[in-house]
């Protein structure tokens, strides 16, 4: 094996593993990219009312797509991986991630329904989480806007991990998410 080829640490992810994991990559950067865009429109203006309405659509897509990938890690499988702090680590990270994209929407949907706004799944209507709050609108808001920044960190050590695992280690967990 030559340096320029990395060895796989174990088999390649199903292809549906890797899809959904790519999906996910995709509408998390365009629910960050919704709600950042929106910033650039006034208040009131239809085009933010769009933004801000996609932004709920796609968080609440990714919460839904989270059990499908849980269902499908699941039922493919747990690979084991050898023991230590790096398996300690990628463990915790991807806790942290699934916790991250479940408590996420959930957060938003509760700050909607506490705000006494409609919930819409893509035109469609979703019963609220609670009634009218204002107290609790605020506390979810500003828990789900910390919790948008520390997923950035999140996602980024994610990449950076797998970009260590490609270039460092080079075991072939990166190619293993990349395989086709």
């Amino acid at each position: 094996m030559s340096l320029a080829e990395p060895k796989l640490s174990s088999p390649a992810y199903s292809r549906l593993s890797v899809a959904l994991h790519w999906l996910t990559l995709l509408l998390l950067a365009a629910v960050y990219a919704t709600i950042l865009l929106r910033e650039g429109y006034p208040r009131g203006s239809e085009i933010r009312a769009a933004l801000k309405a996609w932004h709920f659509s796609l968080g609440l897509t990714v919460f839904a797509l989270v059990w499908v990938r849980l269902i499908a890690r699941r039922l493919g499988g747990i690979r084991h991986r050898p023991g230590g702090a790096a398996a300690w680590a990628a463990a915790l990270m991807h806790l942290a991630l699934y916790g991250f994209m479940i408590a996420m929407p959930l957060l938003g949907w509760l700050t909607l329904s506490a705000e006494g706004d409609p919930v819409q799944l893509f035109g469609l209507g979703l019963p609220p989480l609670t009634g009218p709050n204002e107290a609790l609108a605020e506390q979810a808001e500003e828990i789900h806007e910390t919790l948008g920044t520390i997923g950035y960190w999140l996602v980024g050590l994610h990449a950076a991990a797998a970009l260590f695992h490609h270039y460092v280690l080079r075991d072939g967990t990166l190619r293993r998410m990349t395989a086709w």
